[in-house]
């Protein structure tokens, strides 16, 4: 069962969602869906929200909502993965039913929208990538930076599908092999590449410069190349291949830092040079 994890944007506050490709249905964090609802200040005031509402509907005897599914997420506090309570759309637009709000009716037409435009990725994936590019693009990247960026993405795909086949199943050591690569080329475990940015829970590539992004994915396509023809066995043999992949982008790094006379590894994070939102020019869809 392939589980992709996602987050939407209702009205610019976080929805997250986790999309199953067996069930081919979306499932959404229920305290997100309080929060949004609610106006709830913090994640707190949307977890608490919910634990009160379970237990009302609970003692009423709605199973039909309470009986909800657990899925790991990832937490917006500190951005490790618990188990969290969702629901499908059929079960969100039940409990909807039992919120007191105004944003009811145009966040069920939300949930449609999310619906029908997965259905449309599936059919035709290349709307994915046009999605994508949208996206990037209205946040004031560059045309030759979203490319790049959505190549990577491509590539990162193709190494977790070699992981796959390797039998790598645990979150935590998808995490681990990534750490393995990006400290074998930069130099830096994940963490103090994070922290040496400034970043907390944004997205590390996402911040990377043209040239950070070009290693990356030397890094990533060269550990899947080897993948290939190897066909490493579980994690020991699978981090052994991770380890060489980043280290022929490590010594391109090198090489390079070694011609132009200083590192390539910037301090700076997407947010020092990107234009503010209001400053972005909007493209036509």
């Amino acid at each position: 069962m392939n589980k992709k994890q996602q987050i939407q944007l209702f009205e610019e506050k976080m929805v997250r969602t986790v999309w199953d490709d067996q069930e081919e249905k979306w499932y959404f964090s229920i305290v997100d869906v309080c929060g949004v609802l609610t106006d709830q200040p913090d994640y707190d005031g949307a977890k608490n929200y919910w634990k009160v509402l379970k237990f009302r509907l609970k003692e009423e005897g709605n199973e039909s909502v309470t009986k909800c599914n657990q899925l790991k997420m990832v937490s917006p506090k500190d951005g490790k993965n618990y188990k969290t309570d969702v629901a499908d759309t059929e079960q969100l637009f039940r409990l909807i039913q039992s919120i007191p709000s105004k944003k009811a009716e145009p966040f069920k037409e939300w949930m449609a929208q999310v619906a029908a435009q997965r259905i449309d990725q599936m059919q035709d994936p290349e709307l994915n990538f046009e999605q994508a590019y949208a996206d990037y693009r209205r946040l004031g990247y560059s045309d030759k930076w979203i490319n790049q960026r959505l190549r990577s993405i491509e590539v990162r795909k193709e190494l977790t599908d070699e992981w796959d086949r390797a039998g790598i199943t645990d979150q935590q050591q998808y995490a681990s092999l990534t750490d393995i690569i990006t400290r074998s080329w930069s130099g830096k475990s994940t963490r103090q590449y994070k922290q040496f940015r400034g970043l907390h829970k944004e997205n590390l590539r996402d911040n990377m410069t043209n040239i950070e992004l070009a290693l990356n994915t030397l890094a990533e396509a060269s550990a899947t190349e080897i993948s290939k023809a190897r066909n490493p066995k579980g994690f020991k043999q699978s981090a052994s291949v991770a380890r060489e992949g980043g280290k022929i982008a490590g010594d391109a790094r090198k090489q390079l830092e070694k011609r132009v006379g200083h590192s390539v590894i910037s301090p700076a994070k997407a947010s020092d040079y990107l234009p503010p939102a209001e400053d972005v020019p909007q493209i036509e869809e």
